[in-house]
């Protein structure tokens, strides 16, 4: 199929840009600089380290601590310290898992949401001034494409591996 090896070839090509692109973009949001502006633009003093993991358990909670460690890249003890200092500050709570009592979940408390809250709506701020010279389709093409993107990603987990694991149970039910 004549077509189909062109589009392999073109992928090939063009890999290394499309890597570079990612990687830009893993870096500005892994920024310790940005994180900082963020927090400051949603008026929150929080400690830097701590501020993903209260977006990520905003977002996903409850979460287990294994599951946080591993889309923040850190190790789940750092991790569970980690979430038991936003414990302390009154921003997360944690309860036995809820398919698995011997694990800890984590979601977000009252003054969490609020925060949470806080950065969105200085995330939103960011993001109309980002997008402001965009057109629609333009925009509109950008969250199809990074969806398709992200669901890409997600489907092909390494057989054995973890991501493999929690995929097989996600679709089990457990």
């Amino acid at each position: 199929m004549p077509g189909k090896e062109s589009f392999n070839k073109h992928i090939r090509k063009s890999l290394p840009e499309l890597l570079g692109s990612v990687l830009d973009i893993v870096g500005i949001f892994n920024s310790p600089e940005r994180d900082a502006a963020m927090l400051e633009s949603a008026g929150l003093t929080l400690e830097r380290a701590l501020y993903p993991l209260l977006v990520l358990i905003g977002k996903y909670g409850p979460i287990g601590v294994v599951d946080l460690g591993e889309r923040v890249g850190r190790d789940y003890t750092t991790v569970s310290r980690q979430v038991a200092r936003l414990e302390e500050l009154g921003l997360v709570t944690r309860r036995a898992g809820s398919t698995d009592r011997r694990t800890r979940e984590a979601t977000v408390t009252r003054e969490g949401k609020a925060a949470t809250n806080a950065v969105d709506a200085a995330r939103e701020r960011l993001a109309l001034k980002m997008f402001r010279n965009w057109s629609r389709p333009d925009y509109d093409q950008l969250l199809r494409l990074t969806r398709m993107l992200a669901d890409g990603l997600d489907v092909t987990p390494a057989p054995g591996s973890k991501l493999a694991e929690r995929m097989a149970a996600k679709t089990s039910g457990k």
